[in-house]
């Protein structure tokens, strides 16, 4: 069973955690939601998340997969926690997959991980003049390597559609988004 880990700021992007966590969870995906600090987080909107546990008590596990939702300000407390920086970067060197959404791109950049990669991102979210080594394209879902990118809550369906492909494999996805009754190609 697949492994994953979805930090949660405060600021977090309500309609990308939810749809992360929920679709993850019906491909049979381990996921453990974390909180930056102990207690609720609350979504830019105002929705209240109960994470799992404390990002404290999972710093020394490994996952598959760590994904971060975007969302203002949620995507700056991710990028300014150097618990998350140090997740991220250990990830990568592993060559475990590492994922972000909406503003969260702006993280992995920070974190180094998307030199000489092609990612997207909310539009602004990663300027090219701050990061001259990542190529940013107008994509809703861009792969490079283990490296996963999306542009927003308007993507997150098919984000969290492709981190499921990739955990688990097509088969899994088709099923998945046929429980979610999608129009299939």
């Amino acid at each position: 069973m697949p492994t994953v880990l979805i930090p949660l700021a405060a600021g977090c992007e309500e309609l990308e955690a939810v749809t992360l966590i929920d679709l993850l969870r019906r491909a049979g995906c381990l996921v453990t939601t974390a909180s930056l600090q102990p207690g609720p987080v609350t979504a830019s909107r105002g929705v209240v998340f109960l994470a799992d546990t404390t990002l404290d008590a999972v710093l020394e596990q490994e996952f598959d997969l760590i994904v971060l939702p975007g969302g203002l300000p949620g995507a700056v407390y991710l990028q300014q926690d150097e618990r998350v920086i140090a997740l991220i970067q250990r990830q990568h060197a592993a060559k475990r997959y590492a994922a972000a959404i909406c503003a969260a791109p702006a993280v992995l950049a920070h974190a180094g991980v998307l030199d000489g990669k092609t990612a997207t991102s909310y539009p602004g979210s990663v300027a090219a003049a701050d990061y001259p080594q990542v190529t940013l394209i107008d994509a809703p879902v861009v792969i490079d390597g283990n490296i996963v990118t999306s542009r927003g809550p308007g993507t997150a369906m098919d984000f969290a559609l492709q981190l499921i492909e990739l955990l688990q494999g097509s088969a899994c996805r088709e099923q998945v988004e046929r429980g979610l009754v999608r129009q299939l190609a």
